[in-house]
């Protein structure tokens, strides 16, 4: 088993996953991957087991219906925790994360320059790829809103490609963790922040997906809007 695992959430996710965990685990022998598929129609998981049982550093959990990307990572961390995996990646199964990134994100934690390191489209260097104007802005406008109003530096905080040293996800409560969509990317990072951790930005090129529907929802959007005033609130009452 290596130190370092790779959790990769699906859902309808059929024609991207192979290629994805063939890239991934070619980018980096240092790491495992866990596919969490949340009883895709389209028959993701049976890929899933397809490759798991040809490949050892494969591994799948299946839960019986779509759940939130913020549950099917929190099992996957006190799975990859149990397992005994020393660092804990995270990203998309649409190739919007570029697995040749994976060295990158990794070295730095394993290395000691930070704790957690985030994959950031909002740095020198980072940025996005087919992506229209409205969507841009959408974007930038929910990052600096969420860095506003909790008072942090990050740039991106709703990014979604990281890695965790385990102490992280250990120290962070993940238990009491209350957001489902996609403010869970947020209050982690936010909890590791409020726990004094080394965060650190890696520049990323965020590229659409290429195959597939955007998992984004009207709920998505106005969970993450008022869960960053629930974040500060709690925080400011040392509830966090």
């Amino acid at each position: 088993m290596n130190k370092a695992l790779v959790v990769v959430p699906t859902y309808n996710e059929r024609e991207n996953l192979e290629p994805l965990v063939r890239a991934v685990l070619a980018a980096d022998p240092r790491v495992d991957l866990l596919v969490v598929d949340d009883g895709s129609p389209d028959g993701t998981g049976q890929v899933a087991d397809a490759l798991a049982a040809a490949e050892p550093r494969v591994r799948v959990l299946h839960r019986p219906q779509k759940q939130g990307l913020g549950k099917a990572y929190l099992v996957a961390f006190s799975r990859a925790l149990a397992w005994g995996y020393e660092f804990v990646l995270q990203m998309d199964a649409d190739f919007s994360h570029a697995p040749a990134d994976v060295p990158r994100l990794l070295e730095s934690v394993a290395s000691g320059r930070a704790d957690l390191a985030l994959g950031s489209r909002r740095v020198a260097g980072g940025g996005t790829r087919n992506w229209g104007l409205g969507r841009r802005l959408l974007s930038a406008g929910g990052s600096l809103y969420a860095r506003m109003v909790l008072g942090v530096r990050v740039r991106d905080l709703t990014g979604g490609f990281k890695c965790f040293h385990r102490r992280v996800l250990e120290a962070i409560d993940l238990p009491g963790v209350r957001s489902s969509g996609y403010s869970f990317q947020v209050e982690l990072t936010y909890r590791a922040l409020l726990r004094g951790f080394a965060v650190r930005e890696l520049p990323i090129i965020f590229v659409d997906r290429r195959v597939g529907h955007s998992k984004m929802s009207r709920a998505v959007f106005w969970e993450a809007v008022r869960m960053v005033w629930r974040l500060r609130w709690e925080a400011l009452r040392g509830r966090l």
